[in-house]
């Protein structure tokens, strides 16, 4: 299939740019070797993360999910069914190599679903670079481009914490839990608090500091990024810039003119990054 042929179907597209939010704004600004394959791993993990919902029935998503684990089969050995999986596999530089560790994503996804993804504080990094990192390696990989690991770590990492933040409670009331066990345990935090409208004390430190975490690493993501790759990587800067702004409004009322604000810190972000040494 030639690159031009090769489009995805517009509903699948809105739901893996959805109008306004941080993917749609790294997508508009990506360097022009990037735009073909992050909207495809956008257009997945989208589909993927839909059935991990708190709202959705666990039945369906195990259904989807299981049939999902032999379509990555299938993606892995060239022999792929589904749109999505048709579209990546089409993509210039694509291999069933090259597309093998969205197995591991896809593992994460079944994780989320469980309702219990991380037991352990420590399993946060790899969880979350499983679900949201392995996707930007994989974007960087077909290029032919070493993937700027660290910055992507760290990107993971914030925007799993971020996520956390925003759909705690929702996920609680629906018998799931986003945060480490562990954690929870420790800090005497009983599954009441969670649930509850306002957060008691003791969980409201706990967020507190989970925020504190998820703005160093965004901070961390865009330090970490070498130089030489900023311009062809520039989607990563502005997924880690966006992230940030959208956590520090989180609590309050969003600002007058948010989504403007935010397209104009994507473009500010990516004219900066085109100017750096790459692409």
């Amino acid at each position: 299939m030639t690159a031009a042929k090769n489009q995805l179907d517009a509903t699948y597209r809105a739901r893996a740019l959805p109008l306004g939010s941080a993917r749609y704004f790294s997508h508009m600004f990506a360097a022009e070797s990037r735009k073909a394959a992050l909207l495809g791993l956008f257009a997945l993990c989208a589909e993927w993360q839909a059935l991990a919902e708190p709202g959705t029935e666990p039945a369906v998503a195990d259904l989807k999910l299981g049939w999902w684990g032999e379509e990555v089969e299938r993606l892995s050995m060239g022999t792929a069914v589904h749109p999505i999986s048709r579209y990546l596999a089409a993509l210039p530089g694509s291999t069933p190599a090259a597309l093998q560790p969205l197995q591991a994503t896809l593992r994460a996804t079944i994780l989320e679903a469980g309702g219990v993804p991380l037991e352990r504080r420590s399993e946060l990094e790899a969880h979350a670079h499983a679900l949201h990192g392995i996707p930007l390696e994989i974007v960087a990989a077909l290029a032919g481009a070493e993937a700027p690991r660290e910055a992507i770590r760290s990107l993971a990492c914030a925007e799993y914490l971020f996520r956390s933040l925003q759909d705690y409670r929702r996920a609680a009331r629906q018998g799931k839990m986003v945060f480490a066990v562990e954690e929870l345990l420790a800090a005497g935090i009983e599954n009441t608090a969670l649930t509850a409208d306002t957060a008691p004390p003791a969980l409201a430190n706990y967020l507190a500091g989970l925020r504190e975490q998820a703005l160093s690493r965004f901070a961390a993501a865009a330090d970490e990024l070498p130089r030489r790759a900023c311009a062809a990587e520039r989607h990563v800067l502005i997924l880690a810039a966006l992230g940030r702004a959208q956590l520090l409004r989180l609590e309050g009322a969003s600002p007058k003119h948010a989504l403007l604000r935010d397209m104009l810190s994507a473009w500010r972000t990516a004219r900066r990054a085109a100017r750096s040494i790459g692409d």
